[in-house]
């Protein structure tokens, strides 16, 4: 009896580890979905809007609320960095991504990343014609802003496309620190991005907040079904492609 028990956890603890990836996407997915749906739930509510304000002003001279706090260097630095989160500057990333992809004919790869951005658009303006959250005031904004606050599109559209190119080139990677760098990298660039919205006063933080978890739900979710076509038509990769990271 013993032995069966001993036998059944090691055949677990083998599966867990060359799946690792998978179930960290899993748990990803699922944390970052729970998150999306409590803050969209406040919003809806009107319970985030006396702290988002309080945040924001945080942001701002307490003399004139116009002004940011800090340099000047470093608003002219965030307003480059919240082009990174643009429909321009992404759709660029993600053709040209997508190209190389094609070129090594990582089919899957390739039309998972375009279906994943396409489908990050489509949901993004769907929650916001849903929602219809008015953005702060336009004293406020530093750059021009349109349509809806709720969610932040630049903060979803650089999770869904910078997370799931982290994920995605991690798994030709062989090495863990080359692994651990793609998907930190992702990260760094969406917090970059949806921070730069809130300095720049063009975006509430639950609207920042909501589209980071929700972006990293969906593209989790997108790893997850290149992973499941991978496990289904090709069998079980070798190599650098054991692990998402």
């Amino acid at each position: 009896m013993m032995g069966d028990l001993s036998f059944q956890w090691g055949r677990w603890r083998t599966l867990a580890r060359r799946e690792a990836g998978a179930v960290v996407a899993v748990l990803v997915a699922a944390a970052a979905l729970w998150l999306f749906l409590s803050v969209a739930g406040e919003v809806a509510e009107g319970e985030t809007l006396k702290i988002d304000r309080a945040l924001l002003l945080m942001l701002r001279m307490t003399h004139d609320p116009t002004v940011t706090v800090g340099p000047l260097w470093l608003r002219t630095a965030l307003m480059d960095f919240t082009s990174l989160g643009s429909v321009a500057v992404l759709t660029l990333v993600v053709a040209g991504t997508a190209g190389l992809f094609a070129s090594l004919r990582r089919w899957p790869e390739a039309v998972m990343l375009v279906a994943a951005s396409g489908g990050g658009v489509a949901i993004s303006q769907g929650l916001k014609l849903m929602f219809g959250r008015a953005r702060p005031d336009e004293s406020l904004r530093l750059v021009e802003a349109v349509n809806a606050s709720f969610p932040s599109g630049h903060a979803m559209l650089s999770a869904v496309v910078y997370l799931t190119l982290g994920a995605m080139i991690s798994r030709f990677a062989e090495r863990r620190r080359v692994r651990a760098f793609a998907m930190g990298a992702g990260v760094v660039l969406t917090l970059l991005v949806g921070t730069s919205r809130v300095y720049l006063g063009v975006h509430w933080p639950s609207d920042v907040l909501a589209g980071w978890s929700l972006g990293a739900a969906w593209a989790m979710a997108c790893w997850l079904a290149v992973w499941a076509w991978e496990r289904r038509w090709r069998g079980p990769p070798t190599g650098g492609e054991t692990s998402a990271g």
